[in-house]
């Protein structure tokens, strides 16, 4: 390549070295100059100007950052147009992004006319941030040079992205006599903005008691309800192993990998695990949304590191990340919660628990606990981890005892006087409580006290609003509950009688209906006997 200044009269095929403004508009650095132009340089006063002319095996700036940039894309990583000898690599999802520094600093190495410029290593990104930047100094650059970096770059090595899988999260929040009201509120709005934005959902909030046995007990229930993420905001933070919060872990049979971490924000982060279902007990910088090590740890986990006591260790380097406050953060303000966020399927959850269990011996069987639980509450936190947008619970038979055993829940309540009528007066009332909004609704039995968030979310995935499908769960040929039934078929439901609720509704509609395959019996165990219960017990 040759730069230098040119008379105007050969500017022809020369590539224009900055932006001059003409009475008809503006040419701009690294246009491609023709006769035509150089005859308007000329009318315009010029003549002379500054450009470049490349060589028969030169590559001009765009062309060149083009072919670098399509030799870096890497899982999740893709390259857009060049422009101004610029071309941006951008992430294709959310994710951590993951570089190689060594073969950016063996490209950069090559020639000062070739950099690429990269995030730092783990940065959270979302779908359509740039990642990475090539970015060619000069006009144009020998085809070598570029050649040498395009093996330099690893053939896809360097750059690429680990994409955050998605979690179902539960908070638990517990809490002394005279806390504010104002902590559980930022607890929760601040752990919903952050899985959330890590695209995972918190679904499950629990509220107990400061002591060992009620937070052990939340954790069991937030693990049968099928959530695989358990974070717990404490009234106090921990200041030992022995402490609180830490030994409801190991009472619900969970361990310690680490206490501590050396991130500041975030030290007092607890790290543990019950099962392979890790569990996270949140530093008290966790009720702001600035940046803290518990973000890094989220991120981590969700992205499919390993996390443990030697990965938290090794964060200490880069692990002063005090963050400036958000724009228009106040950090005395106390915001809603944020409400439920859907799937993009506005679908609520109806739990019927208003039966009057005529066949459990005079026991109220919803009330009755499966591995420490009500099967009442079991089926309402499982509704609630899902991805529904609004939980309804029907009593009836003993509704004040129903009404106790979900004390705490985020759920609302409607009333069948009717209940010993059976289960279709149940299903009408719960339906006339239903939001106005709703596309679609999950007809969650109470006395199923193994079907998880899991069951759930596979109904709520396989509905299609435009075609307002029913959707059934299936094994072995056999089809179980709970069902999803489409809102244009709730005036047909409120219209059916006697206890087989909507049964009749699904010959009915036969060709609407989609079956969502399952892989166990959770779909089929229903308690309706004391002999059924001590078989469930027995698993």
């Amino acid at each position: 390549m040759i730069f230098g200044e040119f008379p105007v009269a050969e500017a022809d095929g020369l590539l224009l070295a900055h932006s001059l403004r003409l009475p008809d508009g503006i040419f701009r650095k690294g246009r491609r100059l023709t006769s035509a132009d150089s005859l308007a340089l000329a009318a315009a006063g010029h003549a002379t100007i500054h450009g470049a002319r490349l060589a028969a095996d030169d590559l001009d700036e765009d062309a060149a950052a083009a072919a670098l940039a399509a030799a870096l894309q890497g899982v999740g990583i893709v390259a857009r147009r060049a422009y101004t000898g610029r071309c941006n690599l951008h992430a294709t999802q959310r994710g951590l992004f993951a570089v190689d520094a060594n073969f950016i600093d063996r490209i950069n190495a090559i020639d000062e006319a070739v950099t690429v410029a990269t995030l730092a290593p783990l940065s959270a990104v979302r779908a359509g941030a740039v990642v990475a930047t090539v970015k060619i100094i000069p006009l144009g650059v020998a085809g070598t040079v570029i050649e040498k970096c395009i093996a330099a770059a690893g053939q896809g090595a360097a750059l690429g992205l680990l994409p955050f899988a998605e979690k179902r999260a539960a908070l638990i929040v517990s809490e002394q006599p005279g806390d504010p009201h104002k902590n559980y509120v930022t607890a929760v709005t601040s752990s919903r903005r952050r899985i959330e934005e890590l695209g995972s959902h918190l679904g499950l909030v629990q509220r107990c008691a400061h002591r060992r046995e009620d937070v052990a007990g939340a954790l069991r229930e937030s693990l049968a309800a099928g959530c695989d993420l358990l974070m717990i905001s404490g009234a106090t933070v921990p200041k030992d192993r022995a402490d609180t919060i830490p030994s409801a872990i190991v009472a619900a049979g969970g361990e310690i990998l680490h206490f501590g971490m050396p991130v500041e924000p975030g030290n007092m982060l607890l790290l543990a695990r019950i099962g392979e279902v890790p569990v996270i007990i949140l530093p008290g910088c966790a009720r702001s949304r600035r940046t803290n090590g518990l973000d890094w740890v989220l991120q981590r986990l969700l992205a499919g590191l390993p996390m443990g006591s030697a990965e938290i260790k090794a964060m200490g380097v880069g692990g002063l990340i005090r963050s400036a406050p958000e724009a228009g953060e106040d950090a005395d303000a106390v915001e809603p919660a944020p409400p439920r966020v859907a799937s993009g399927r506005r679908v609520a959850a109806l739990v019927l628990a208003a039966g009057s269990s005529r066949r459990m011996a005079g026991d109220n069987k919803l009330l009755q606990p499966v591995a420490g639980v009500p099967m009442v509450r079991r089926a309402a936190n499982a509704a609630l981890a899902s991805r529904a947008m609004a939980v309804v619970a029907v009593t009836g038979f003993a509704a004040d005892a129903v009404k106790a055993a979900l004390s705490g829940l985020d759920i609302e309540f409607a009333h069948n006087p009717e209940h010993e009528s059976g289960m279709a007066s149940s299903l009408r009332a719960g339906l006339r409580a239903l939001p106005a909004d709703t596309d679609a609704v999950v007809v969650v039995l109470g006395d199923m006290p193994l079907v998880s968030a899991a069951h759930i979310d596979r109904l709520i995935a396989a509905f299609d609003p435009a075609r307002g499908n029913i959707v059934v769960p299936m094994k072995d040929g056999r089809r179980g509950n709970p069902i999803l039934w489409p809102r244009d078929l709730v005036a047909e439901m409120q219209q059916v009688q006697g206890d087989v609720g909507a049964r009749g509704l699904l010959q009915l509609h036969a060709d609407r209906i989609d079956a969502v395959p399952c892989e166990d019996d959770a779909i089929f165990a229903d308690v309706d006997t004391p002999d059924a219960l001590r078989a469930l017990e027995l698993r």
